[in-house]
């Protein structure tokens, strides 16, 4: 066993990714009648059976959410900023994914075709309530139904290589903990700063990009992967940063800096491919690799690891955090009034870059057989200041899978994180004399509960201490 989760709520497009896609169609399309006990619909009346055949899977995926806000908080813009800073908020997603294995239907030996649509709802409890860096769900996001992932994957030299090409969301397979995906909080996805220093956030779900991806795997062992992809999913540049928003320039808005549905893109429909290009590598090294079939393993072949280092170069130019257009303080233009445009409008930096340290590591299981298991992760990232409101984030936890006597697939968890405002947002604060950013830190506690095969619910505890690195609530 492992201490993963047995399905990934941070982001339900890491089960998507490419790899298992391909692993899927190995293991269920070579059985004309695949088990499908893990299916609320099971068999579909023999429709399954029909689509296993001709190398088809067709997935619908149900998340629904209730959280709700016990203590602190401040109160939704929805209300007039007028009301409680507490209380529940509900959000929902359903995403249907059709993967096709060609070489079933067609006999395109190693060819995987996958399309994928988010149907999104609900109100996010972060924006309304919390003011965090990063939301308390990785499921909150702007209201939309919409496409989301659409590509084509070709595989070569007996399955080590393969090259996947389409509209592409890189959390599925870059910069992800496999044991970090049992917790809610966003941040252990796809992580605090690449969320809140890239243009809607990158290509990240829900929104996915025009992309190439690369991956090589030379052993059982090593792992490489590059991918360029189109950095800036809704194509909105003049109001995608945070600086861009407290100056009051007319090159910022009030409304969502995140615009997940920005120039009428709720469809996800319109490729932007103007903005810059998002360069990303990672090389991953796997030890202890274990056997398909443990249960037919006698030799111990150890725990489990998995250690990744990675890192990206964006090509597109960025808001400064210090300067504007003049060459003068951004803070001090805000703390003096101006009113010149040019004084409250940042100046545009060039390239925009990130690494990335992640370690996953099984640290004891009683047995072979047994289900019960304990895993450790850790995850760091770095980039830059000067154009970027978090330069510093970690955040690391340990799992408990099976915890209790005949409930082998549950799994416990405890899970912390740190972020760090950057050195120019608190210079921005020094300058505009206002309270200056700091840490932001979360803790999660979560318990992932199989009632079916079909069915998982996560009974789940959060707490921030200093929401936005420690802004004063108005």
């Amino acid at each position: 066993g492992n201490s993963g989760p047995l399905v990934s709520e941070v982001d339900p497009a890491t089960v998507r990714d490419s790899m298992r896609a391909a692993e899927a169609a190995a293991s269920k399309n070579d059985e004309d009648h695949p088990d499908l006990s893990d299916h609320l619909l099971g068999n579909m009346w023999g429709a399954r059976d029909w689509m296993a055949r001709h190398g088809i899977t067709l997935d619908i995926q149900e998340v629904d959410e209730l959280w709700g806000n016990t203590s602190g908080g401040t109160a939704s813009a929805a209300d007039g900023a007028n009301g409680s800073g507490t209380g529940p908020a509900y959000d929902g997603m359903t995403m249907p994914t059709l993967t096709v294995d060609l070489e079933k239907l067609i006999g395109l030996k190693g060819g995987i075709f996958n399309i994928s649509a988010l149907q999104l709802r609900g109100r996010s409890i972060s924006q309304d309530h919390l003011g965090v860096f990063n939301p308390a769900s990785g499921f909150e996001a702007d209201r939309s139904t919409r496409l989301f992932e659409l590509w084509y994957q070709q595989s070569f030299l007996g399955g080590k290589l393969d090259v996947k090409i389409g509209q592409q969301d890189l959390d599925t397979e870059f910069l992800i903990s496999d044991y970090g995906s049992l917790y809610l909080n966003s941040n252990f996805g796809w992580p605090m700063a690449p969320s809140v220093n890239l243009y809607g956030g990158g290509p990240s779900w829900p929104l996915a990009s025009p992309a190439i991806r690369i991956r090589y795997r030379p052993t059982d062992q090593f792992t490489v992967m590059f991918a360029a992809a189109d950095d800036n999913p809704p194509g909105n540049r003049y109001n995608s940063t945070a600086i861009q928003q407290a100056t009051g320039s007319d090159a910022g808005q009030t409304n969502d800096p995140t615009s997940q549905n920005a120039n009428n893109n709720a469809s996800g429909t319109q490729f932007n491919m103007g903005t810059g290009a998002l360069l990303m590598t990672e090389l991953q090294y796997a030890i202890n690799p274990q056997p398909d079939d443990m249960s037919k393993v006698t030799k111990d072949p150890g725990l489990p690891g998995i250690y990744k280092l990675g890192g990206f170069y964006d090509t597109a130019k960025f808001a400064d955090y210090r300067y504007n257009k003049n060459g003068g303080s951004l803070g001090t233009a805000v703390l003096n009034g101006s009113t010149n445009q040019r004084d409250l409008t940042p100046r545009w930096d060039r390239g925009n870059w990130m690494v990335y340290g992640i370690i996953d590591q099984m640290i004891w299981r009683p047995s072979l057989q047994s289900p019960q298991s304990v895993g450790v992760f850790a995850r760091a990232t770095g980039n830059g200041g000067d154009r970027n409101l978090i330069s510093f984030a970690v955040d690391a936890g340990i799992n408990l899978k099976a915890p209790f006597k005949g409930r082998d697939n549950d799994t416990v968890g405890v899970g912390w994180g740190i972020g760090r405002a950057s050195y120019g947002q608190r210079q921005f604060d020094r300058d505009s004399g206002t309270h200056r950013q700091g840490n932001e830190n979360h803790l999660e506690v979560t318990y992932q509960a199989q009632v079916m095969p079909w069915w998982v619910m996560q009974p789940d505890f959060q707490y921030v201490w200093n929401p936005s690195g420690g802004i004063p609530l108005s």
